[in-house]
Formats: C-alpha cells, structure tokens, sequence
C-alpha cells in the first residue's frame, strides 16, 4: 500500500510537472528570443541616433569613437554612411546571429549583431532553474507520499495486529486513535469486540470453574448413593435411596441450568414461591453422610411453614455452599435456623468453629478469596445466586461464623404449625 501511494503520488506530480513545465518552457524560450531581438533593435536605434548627432556636429565618426557606445562590447555593429566606407564595430559573430538594422536622419543605416548562442546560454540557464524547481517538487512530492503513506499504512497495520490477538485470544482492547475518521471508527468496531470478546471469555471461564466447584460435592453424594444401593438387598433401602438420588439428578440438572443462565445474564431468575422447610429438609438428608462420616452433626430450628420467593434450586446451592464451607472449614455442629425480620424470610448457617480471620471478614465473598487451600468460589458463587434471585448474602458474625440467606417472603400460612420448629437432627 504504501508503494502504490507513493506512485499514484509521484504520478500525479509528473504530470504536472510535464504540463506545466513544458509549457513554461516553451514560453520562457520565446520571452528570451522576443527580449534578445528587442534589444538589438533598441541598440540599432541607440547607435543610429549618436551617428546622426555626430555627423550633424560634424564630428569624426569612426570605429574607435563609436566602439566606447557599445554596449558591455556584446554587439557587432556595422555604420554605412553614404559616400564612405563601412565602419564596424566589434568582433563579428560567427554562426547564427540576431540582427536588426536602423535608418539615420542624415542618411547612415546601423546594423546590429548579437550571437544566437548569448540567448542559447541564457534559454539553457532557464531551463536549468525550472528543471531545479522541477526536481525539487519531486523531492518534496515523494517525502510527503512517504509521510501520507506512513500515516495510512501504519493505523492499517496496527488494526491488523489488533484483529490478529483478538483472533489468537487476547481481547484487550488497545484504545488507540490515528487522527482520520475511518480507520478510528474501525478501531472502535475493533475495541468494542474485544471488549464483548473479554466478557464472553470470562462468562465462560467463570461458568467452568462454578460448574466444577457447584458439581462437585452433588456428584460425590450422588456416588455414595448408589454404592449404598449396591451394597444392599433390601427393596425399601433400594428404593429410598434411589428416590433420594434421583432428586439429586434433578438438583443437578437445575444447578447446570442455572449455572448457564448466570452465565448469560446473572440478573435473569425464575423466581417462584416455595417452601423452605422442603429445601432445607432436602439439604439435611443430602449433607448428613458427610457429616456423620466426619464424626460431626447437622440440625435445623426456628420458624416453621415459611415460604419466601426465589429459585428453589438456587437456594438448594446457596446453602449447600454455606453447608459445604463449615464441613470444610468449621467444627462442631452446623445449625440451620430460620427466622424472620420485616418482609424477609432469613436462614442463618452457623457452626462451632473458630470462624473467618478478621483481616478476610470483609472480603469472604470475592473470587479467589479463601482462608485456607480452596478454590474461593463457593461463596462467590452463592451470593451471585441469592442475588440473582432479589435476595443477599451477607455474614452476620465472624466467630463463631453466622452466615445469612434473606429471601423475599410471601404471608406466613396460618395454621398449628407457624411456631418455632424444635431442634431437628
């Protein structure tokens, strides 16, 4: 591209310096002519005017008196008075001359010579000049092809590399402007991609590392239910477990689905009402192996018959996080108790451990944020859930640790049942 500017450039100029410079030529050729037989004859007539002053005074008029009149001694002049010899004047040109001839009062003719080659040497050192100007219009032309090709190629190169990392993965965008309006607006098409490129990898990266965090533990509680059913002839004890695993096919398959919604567009939900009792009930039965096999306890308390307003699904996993989280990080027993504050239905996750460092108190919910060897995700994910749905995720306490789900709550169902629920193990 920049070769091609340069040419077109460099083409243009010539031809207008063949136009042109032709043209001058040519004029200035004849100017110089025109002016070199101008002033021959003004000679002619100067030399003619001093012969008639002279022989009208009766003076001498011979070559040495007439050769101090000579101009710069550049002309050769030849005086012709009637009944006397030809008197001349300078050295005689040899070849081609320009000549003119004036009359005298008194009856002299003066002839004038000058040599054609005089106007040769000064036509030469005219085109001399414009054949300079000429040749540095060139110059000046290719240094500013060069520059506008430099300008344009250069940005073009540039959007080319941009697009090239962007198809090899590496969406940041450069923010880079070049000053002519259509390469900055293929720079901000360019940007702008990136930029969507940037969000759309990390919804990806984000939603593997929530799926292998989120599926974990199901897969690993699914895998022990079916080694149970394995290891048993007893129909009631197959079927009660492969009920209970088939709910957690169902968990599963309502995790991975919204695992993708949220990687979409974590503010859509399909918020319903539910009861909690069910999806709290659902995580005791699925977390109590574990933590009998850890030698630990996992109860429920508080009200009873609440419903509130969400995803059941993302609430299963939001207290399965919080749940997962004290098996791995607390002790003693984990209590799952639900209250009520205004209009919201809270569940409160609390274990008898020592809890969260206070310098990662107010940090507990960023990505990558753990107090020990975890992945740092689980948390982040959970508040990502609830908030998906309307609701928060917040820590009520540091040590020991108390971690709150607030839910939108529907009005509390009347019956003998609304009392505070007794301690369940």
């Amino acid at each position: 591209m920049r070769r091609r500017l340069i040419q077109s450039t460099l083409a243009v100029v010539l031809v207008v310096i063949a136009v042109f410079g032709v043209s001058l030529v040519i004029v200035e050729t004849r100017t110089i002519s025109n002016s070199a037989q101008e002033r021959v004859e003004s000679e002619a007539v100067r030399l003619a005017s001093i012969v008639d002053s002279r022989l009208f005074g009766e003076q001498q008029v011979d070559a040495e008196v007439l050769g101090d009149q000579i101009t710069q001694n550049r002309y050769y002049a030849v005086i012709r008075i009637p009944g006397e010899a030809p008197i001349e004047v300078g050295s005689k040109p040899s070849g081609d001359v320009i000549s003119a001839s004036a009359p005298g009062e008194e009856g002299e003719t003066v002839t004038v010579q000058e040599p054609r080659s005089s106007v040769t040497r000064e036509v030469g050192r005219t085109l001399l000049i414009i054949a300079l100007v000429a040749l540095l219009a060139v110059v000046a032309a290719v240094l500013l092809a060069v520059r506008q090709a430099n300008r344009l190629a250069s940005p073009l190169t540039d959007l080319a590399e941009t697009a090239e990392r962007l198809g090899s993965g590496d969406p940041r965008p450069r923010h880079k402007r070049y000053g002519v309006p259509e390469l900055d607006r293929v720079a901000d098409v360019l940007d702008g991609s990136a930029e969507r490129i940037a969000r759309m990898l990390t919804a990806e990266r984000r939603l593997a590392a929530d799926a292998s965090h989120q599926l974990r533990t199901p897969l690993t509680a699914l895998s022990m239910r079916l080694e149970e059913i394995t290891l048993t002839d007893d129909p009631d004890t197959v079927k009660e477990e492969a009920t209970i695993a088939l709910t957690q096919v169902e968990r599963l398959t309502d995790v991975v689905e919204r695992l993708l919604t949220n990687s979409r567009d974590p503010r859509t939900g399909s918020a319903v009402t539910f009861d909690l009792d069910e999806v709290i009930q659902q995580q005791l039965a699925e977390w109590r192996p574990a933590y009998r096999s850890a030698g630990r306890a996992i109860v429920s308390s508080g009200k009873r018959h609440l419903e509130a307003v969400g995803t059941p699904g993302a609430v299963a996993q939001v207290l399965a996080a919080l749940i997962e989280n004290s098996l791995m990080h607390g002790g003693g027993t984990v209590a799952l108790r639900t209250r009520v504050t205004g209009n919201q239905a809270v569940i409160e996750v609390t274990d008898e451990g020592p809890g969260v460092p206070a310098d990662l108190g107010a940090r507990i919910f960023e990505r990558a944020i753990s107090g020990r060897n975890s992945t740092g995700i689980g948390l982040a994910v959970a508040r990502d859930l609830a908030e998906a749905d309307g609701g928060r995720l917040e820590m009520l306490q540091t040590s020991p640790p108390v971690f709150g789900l607030f839910l939108s709550r529907t009005p509390v169902r009347k019956s003998l049942g609304d009392e505070d629920e007794p301690m369940i193990r």
